[in-house]
């Protein structure tokens, strides 16, 4: 009744100088957000476009060029993602799926949403093993993938885009993930000894209680707040963690 009340006052006399003031103050547009300012640069800084100076100061894990695939995925990263990945404890997730052939789904992947885990279906790989899978997993798009207790020990899934994956108690010993985007990934539990993360974007995922002894970071794209708290795994090897530049 109070709206009504105030849209007839407006009609009969012009707004009070607070009453303007105050709608003046409501249709100002938000600032721009941050992140995005921030991916640009980095890119500017992977092709050459800004100093070295300025690529160390978000990235670590080397200051070599970023490629093409990297940074626009990277910047699509920017502008659609949310917050990190849910806590496993707090995770509801759906019953395991009846599907005969949906271990087989990962060789097609996920065609939508890329990089903010949209799927018309989900895609559950939990308890599948690719052990040794060579061929059939690089490049393509996992996001939003369930692949808690999978098994994915020395396969190739170099390019690949995992979005908002679930990959809690997975196992990835030897996996190489070469120029692959993790983006909001969990991890937490599964085993990564011997992983291969070279010129791979890790943004916004994490790796409570992972075992990563002998993981290879070389050239890795990760954040400054995302390298603090992988840094905070002890399995980390010393070399390992002289490749990331943990203090």
């Amino acid at each position: 009744m109070a709206s009504s009340s105030s849209s007839s006052s407006c009609l009969a006399s012009p707004p009070s100088a607070t009453a303007a003031s105050r709608l003046l103050r409501v249709r100002l547009p938000a600032p721009a957000p941050r992140a995005a300012a921030r991916v640009v640069a980095a890119c500017a800084a992977g092709t050459g476009g800004g100093s070295g100076s300025e690529a160390a100061g978000l990235f670590a894990g080397g200051a070599k060029a970023v490629g093409g695939f990297a940074c626009g995925v990277l910047a699509a990263w920017a502008i659609a993602s949310s917050s990190s990945p849910v806590n496993a404890a707090t995770q509801r997730l759906p019953p395991l799926s009846t599907e005969p052939n949906r271990c087989e789904r990962a060789f097609v992947g996920n065609t939508i949403g890329q990089a903010n885990g949209v799927y018309d279906k989900p895609l559950d790989l939990r308890f599948c093993d690719y052990t040794n899978e060579k061929s059939n997993l690089k490049g393509k798009s996992l996001a939003a993938a369930l692949m808690s207790d999978a098994k994915f020990d020395g396969a190739d899934m170099s390019e690949v885009v995992m979005s908002k994956a679930y990959a809690v108690g997975a196992s990835f010993k030897g996996t190489d993930f070469t120029n692959a985007v993790i983006d909001r990934v969990n991890f937490e539990k599964a085993d990564l000894q011997g992983a291969i993360f070279k010129n791979t974007v890790l943004s916004g995922s994490t790796f409570d209680d992972a075992k990563m002894e002998d993981v290879v970071f070389e050239d890795t794209i990760i954040g400054y707040i995302d390298l603090q708290k992988l840094c905070t795994n002890t399995s980390i090897s010393a070399d390992s963690r002289l490749e990331l530049g943990c203090r």
